[in-house]
Parts: structure tokens; sequence; C-alpha cells
């Protein structure tokens, strides 16, 4: 894979999966490879949380079923997320995956730097307010054990049989 293409040779069947940290250019990349490929995109954010304050995770089961509608609904797609136990759902679907693996100082560096993103935050000021905390969770990520760390996603990469990518550096 370079930049923005995909091993995927027929664009019928197009069906990847991309994840890594928090910061690591998931949505950069899948909003990208949608727009080029014209694939339906679906970022698990926007199913894995009740709209709630404090944040609380929906049960599996009802985002699983999210999911399930939204494949459904699709031929080709590009689903993202660092969720390695919804991915892991939907794994034996897709055709590519493509793992987000970026040095925690670069995912830090790149959440800094992005721009508002209006599907999760009411303005950019709450967002810059989320900051300092997104910064730890990211720092954390290699030292977690649970399915938003670096252990589940090399798991989730290591156990995907069909064609797979790390990316371990900003792509321009």
């Amino acid at each position: 894979m370079s930049k923005t293409t995909i091993k995927s040779k027929q664009t019928n069947n197009i069906r990847v999966l991309i994840f890594g940290n928090s910061g690591s250019g998931k949505s950069t990349l899948a909003k990208k490879l949608s727009t080029k490929y014209k694939l339906a995109h679906l970022d698990l954010d926007t199913l894995a949380w009740l709209p709630s304050k404090p944040p609380q995770r929906r049960s599996i089961e009802t985002t699983i079923a999210a999911i399930n509608a939204f494949i459904k609904g699709h031929d080709t797609w590009v689903i993202e997320g660092c969720y390695a136990d919804l991915l892991a759902h939907v794994a034996h679907y897709a055709n590519e995956a493509i793992f987000m693996n970026l040095s925690v100082k670069q995912c830090q560096e790149n959440a800094k730097n992005r721009p508002w993103e209006s599907h999760k935050y009411a303005s950019k000021a709450d967002q810059d307010a989320n900051l300092p905390m997104l910064l730890d969770w990211i720092a954390a990520y290699e030292t977690r054990e649970d399915e938003f760390s670096y252990q589940a996603h090399e798991a989730l990469y290591n156990a995907f049989s069909n064609d797979k990518k790390q990316i371990t550096k900003n792509q321009p």
C-alpha cells in the first residue's frame, strides 16, 4: 500500500479495517480511502459510546448489532477504530487490515494538531478541553491491558489472515 492505495484489485469487493492508538491517523486514512474508492465509512466511536457524561460504552451486543447492520447495508466499506473487541467480530468480513502503528510521540503530536471533530465534540473548545486526558490515554497505549491496547491491536493484526499492512509513520 502506498499512501492511499489498497491491495484489493476489485473495487467492488473492498472491505478494510483500520486500527491503532488514538491519534494514529485512523480517521484521516479512512476518509481518504472512503473518498478515493467510494467506500462506506464507519467510525466505531460513533457506535461504541452512549451520549452520557461521564462517557460509558454501549453494550457490546448493541454495538455489534449496529455494525452488522452497517455491513449488511454496504458491499464495500472501511471500518476504523481502536476497539479490538469490536474489530475482531468483523475481521472475517474484511479483506484487508491496516494497523496504524505509530509511536506514542507521533500520536500525541497528531492529537494536538487535529482539526475539530464535530461528530465527537460540540465545539473546538470542548475538544481542546479533553486534550490533556487524551494525551495521557495515548501515552498509556503500550502499558494498558484492555481492548484499546497495543497488545490487543498486535494480536488482532497477527490473527488477521488476509492482506495486511502496518503504517509506522505519518503519511503525506
